[in-house]
């Protein structure tokens, strides 16, 4: 049994071997919150501790964020005091990180990823690049609320190395078969760690290369880190400005990746996750459960397997499945005879070996498109799985095809389907309907809205 606090700081004791949810750590992507306040030297510090109590050598590395070596020297300090050999591969990717894994028992890497500057985070990733799974993560949680860390005695303590080859092995990984690629592309990198390889593995690849904000700056001066449409102005406009073939946009540590067409287009979400099933997937693919259902119509007879929104649970379950491909409408693509880590790095040279053949714009204006619609309803956070639980009941009413629940509800219908989820962040319900035609969202948009707002307040 577990002994835990509520905030309001009253004990409980958890009667089926589990921490109760204020004790929870992690997310759907590694943990993370506000740097030097959730995301703490002292959090930091004992995360090393439970590490390195499990693991004997851990490879590390950290975003540009202006946080990150205070939380890399905590980090480090902890591993060391349990015995366990370190080997620091400095400013690098997160897909560089993953990748540099393979050689030692596990890899943490400090980043808030597509977060702003005043957030970190810690992410922790297996030999093979796929995240720490579900029981990995527990293990970790239940372990920081016993205290359960095995510090050594002076004469064990081991050394902290640099590891310098990380971000050349990564690039020779990609080269190893990949043909050369004569585009000219305009790169940008956010100020962030794809700043230490995007643009001169392109360029070694025979592209025409032109870069804005790639110089690493923890406050992401040049724009916000997330690779939205709203953030990427002065990409669109120096790709058509430059007459170039393709424009590249990376978050903070490089997992993620978007795309602009020749034309200036932002090309995003599931344009690109359709894109790459159609060319990658043969068998089958893994995608959460808000991914539209064009991916249904461009893999064909092949399996397309949901699983709950976050990259560690879509890796986990493209390694459970042995599937060929796995991404999220956020912009993280998983190639799995790659890496299981998301990769940013390498998912732009894949587009850019289709862009070579067909302008990217062809190919997107050929993909099919649904009218989709979104919303959230303001509900206590303590109120939301009851909330849930009614509308599961009150869904039946509208005779759904089928009813998934491994993230929220999503409803199937014969040609359209509805999405409600939970914020993991604010204290509302998410709804995302999406249907073959706009009067169909609308309507199965409105019914549902009231439907969860009657749920909320009954």
């Amino acid at each position: 049994m577990k002994l835990c606090y509520h905030e309001n700081k009253n004990p409980y004791i958890g009667d089926n071997n589990t921490l109760c949810d204020c004790m929870r750590l992690f997310g759907s992507s590694g943990i993370r919150g506000l740097a030097n306040q959730d995301i703490s030297a002292e959090l930091a510090l004992n995360l090393g501790e439970i590490v390195g109590t499990l693991h004997r050598s851990v490879v590390i590395g950290n975003d540009p964020r202006t946080s990150s070596l205070l939380l890399i020297h905590a980090l480090t300090a902890g591993l060391l005091s349990t015995g366990c050999e370190v080997f620091n591969a400095g400013l690098v990717t997160t897909p560089t990180l993953a990748y540099a894994a393979r050689h030692f028992n596990c890899g943490i890497m400090i980043t808030a990823s597509h977060n702003p500057p005043e957030y970190n985070g810690i992410k922790f990733f297996n030999p093979d690049g796929a995240g720490f799974n579900i029981e990995q993560m527990k293990e970790i949680e239940n372990m920081v609320a016993e205290k359960q860390v095995n510090r050594v005695k002076w004469v064990s303590i081991k050394n902290s190395f640099p590891y310098e080859n990380a971000v050349e092995e990564h690039m020779q990984r990609i080269l190893e078969y990949k043909d050369e690629i004569k585009l000219k592309i305009v790169v940008d990198c956010g100020c962030g760690t794809a700043s230490t390889i995007t643009p001169y593995l392109f360029r070694q690849l025979g592209c025409d290369i032109i870069t804005l904000n790639c110089q690493p700056d923890g406050f992401f001066p040049g724009r916000r880190s997330e690779p939205s449409i709203e953030n990427l102005s002065s990409l669109m406009k120096a790709v058509i400005s430059s007459d170039a073939d393709l424009g590249i946009a990376h978050d903070g540590d490089a997992d993620r990746m978007v795309a602009v067409d020749e034309k200036g287009n932002y090309v995003g979400g599931d344009s690109l996750l359709a894109l790459f099933a159609k060319n990658e997937v043969k068998k089958s693919v893994v995608v959460p459960v808000n991914t539209s259902m064009a991916i249904e119509k461009v893999v064909g007879d092949a399996e397309v397997i949901r699983c709950k929104v976050g990259d560690v649970f879509v890796s986990e379950m493209i390694k459970k499945h042995n599937a060929d491909f796995g991404g999220e409408p956020s912009g993280t693509w998983i190639f799995p005879a790659q890496s299981l880590c998301p990769d940013g790095i390498f998912a732009a040279v894949r587009l850019a070996e289709l862009v070579q053949k067909v302008p990217l714009s062809n190919q997107i204006s050929a993909l099919p498109k649904y009218p989709r619609k979104k919303g959230t309803i303001s509900c206590p956070n303590n109120k939301k799985s009851e909330t849930l639980a009614l509308v599961k009941n009150r869904l039946s009413d509208l005779n759904p095809k089928a009813l998934a629940t491994e993230d929220g509800i999503r409803a199937q219908f014969e040609s359209s389907w509805i999405l409600i989820r939970a914020s993991g962040t604010e204290p509302k319900i998410r709804i995302t309907a999406e249907a073959e035609e706009k009067d169909e969202t609308e309507l199965l948009y409105g019914k549902v809205y009231e439907m969860v707002k009657e749920c909320v307040s009954p």
